[in-house]
């Protein structure tokens, strides 16, 4: 699953951060799995006042971006319609790792032309200004990062240990990340 071209332009950098996506929600859904729906679920301290709560929304804004970056015209269904609700990291696990495949499968179709497209996100109550596809996603990247850094601190509230997140891009750490790649089916890089 290599980036079509390897020339380091705008499109790998995409593809590059729709790999490390999988693999971090790989590594924190996976030890979310260890939990019970209850702790899952317990209350904490964060924007969000539950890791279930957290989790959950990523899943759902990434279907809101994926849907409207694929334009897709029901785009907008999605705030009256969000995804199910996941009891635990055990049933939301496939559905986060599906989306994050299908953000990369977009990622790896893109050139610097597609990401250069400028696109209105839909909104039910306003018309915002056009924003480049590049943009969209790299907004996208960085509120999963941003709500799994949060899920992470949850994490360390409880007997899970929380998992390590920032293995992907160092050249010397190829070891730490390379069986988890192949086992979800991406060349490690």
């Amino acid at each position: 699953m290599a980036p079509a071209s390897q020339d380091g332009g705008l499109a790998d950098r995409m593809v590059a951060m729709a790999r490390n996506n999988i693999l971090a929600n790989h590594r924190l859904l996976g030890a979310c799995k260890a939990l019970t729906p209850a702790e899952f679920a317990a209350p904490r301290t964060s924007f969000f006042p539950s890791l279930r709560a957290t989790l959950n929304h990523i899943l759902w804004v990434d279907t809101y971006y994926i849907d409207a970056i694929e334009r897709d015209p029901t785009v907008l269904k999605r705030y009256n319609d969000p995804p199910p609700d996941f009891a635990d990291g055990g049933s939301l696990y496939p559905a986060q790792i599906a989306s994050d495949r299908r953000l990369l499968a977009f990622c790896e179709r893109q050139t610097a032309a597609s990401l250069g497209e400028m696109l209105v996100l839909p909104r039910p109550n306003r018309t915002p200004p056009p924003t480049s596809v590049a943009s969209i996603l790299d907004h996208l990247f960085q509120h999963q990062t941003h709500h799994r850094g949060q899920a992470h601190a949850m994490l360390a509230g409880t007997a899970v240990k929380p998992p390590q997140l920032d293995e992907f891009f160092l050249a010397g750490e190829e070891h730490l990340r390379r069986d988890e790649l192949l086992a979800l089916g991406l060349e490690p890089s």
